[in-house]
């Protein structure tokens, strides 16, 4: 009698563990549905804005005119300089209330109370009528001269605009300098640094990374809210247009053609800010957050991505 011996099975007939695996496409039913939704609204909007009374051809022909291009131009300007003033009124007050001095304190906080705790709208007019109580602008032997000729509408846009964004900006940094923790500052008090030097070569450089995505925020509020200046007989984008359309009877025409400037302008400085964002988190991030491009393409991609199904 012969013994039987079971054999063990080669390696022909050993199983894959993942051979009956198979890539089943998940169907996104709900981003379907959310799409159409939107195609069909905004397909709904204009065809409610091509049955109104709106002259279309105007609003192409006065896009480029020469007088919105200069108002646009005097936007841009009061913008930047109005910002670039808040940004050192916003570090130097800042700096002062976080002082241990009392005086500079105080000074600071009344400051920031002051210009947070009024309308923009109306600092711009009591900039704009100073010279009710005040005629003349007297510094000494350095400088006289009438505060109506001293107040011109650049310059009351300027104040206007600049010292409200100050409180604000006193605010966004102190708060970016307040992030950085204080074994920085020991430890530069230690190498021998100066409490400027500490300041100017420590702590503000790790705090851009919490005051830089703010401030582009208020630098694109800025940008809309200088549309106000034209209050104080500053002619810029807004006042252009509505000084066209008041001439020529293209009220609304000339409203779009300001909405669709400001939209330009703020969609360049938003870009703009996304990449200076991803400049200063550079040291602070493993891996530095995707550009839009890349968004896109990651957005596109998931609408076909694969799911796999054990």
């Amino acid at each position: 009698m012969t013994d039987k011996i079971d054999k063990a099975p080669g390696p022909a007939a050993a199983q894959t563990p993942y051979e009956d695996i198979r890539a089943i496409p998940v169907r996104r039913y709900g981003r379907w549905v959310s799409g159409v939704v939107v195609v069909v609204l905004l397909g709904w909007l204009v065809y409610a804005f091509s049955q109104g009374n709106v002259m279309w051809g105007t609003v192409g022909d006065k896009l480029f005119d020469s007088s919105v291009l200069t108002g646009l131009w005097h936007t841009v300007l009061i913008s930047v300089t109005a910002m670039l003033l808040g940004l050192v009124l916003g570090v130097l007050f800042a700096v002062m209330r976080l002082s241990k001095n009392p005086v500079t304190g105080a000074v600071a906080w009344l400051y920031i109370w002051f210009f947070r705790g009024t309308p923009v709208y109306v600092q711009l007019l009591m900039w704009f009528n100073l010279a009710l109580i005040f005629q003349y602008l007297n510094l000494g032997p350095i400088y006289k001269n009438e505060m109506v000729d001293v107040m011109t509408p650049f310059v009351v846009a300027l104040l206007g605009l600049g010292l409200n964004e100050g409180a604000y900006m006193a605010e966004i940094v102190r708060a970016g300098i307040q992030s950085v923790d204080e074994g920085q500052t020991e430890a530069s008090h230690a190498l021998g640094m100066t409490a400027g030097q500490t300041m100017r070569r420590v702590v503000l450089p790790q705090a851009m990374r919490v005051i830089i995505p703010p401030t582009g925020n208020e630098f694109i509020n800025m940008l809309k809210t200088s549309s106000l200046v034209s209050v104080v007989q500053y002619v810029d984008l807004l006042r252009a247009t509505s000084n066209i359309g008041a001439n020529s009877g293209a009220v609304m025409e000339m409203l779009f053609v300001a909405s669709a400037w400001y939209l330009i302008l703020t969609s360049i400085f938003s870009v703009g800010q996304y990449y200076l964002e991803r400049r200063f988190a550079r040291g602070s991030l493993r891996s530095l957050p995707p550009t839009p491009w890349q968004r896109i393409k990651a957005n596109l991609g998931t609408l076909r991505r694969p799911e796999v199904a054990r």
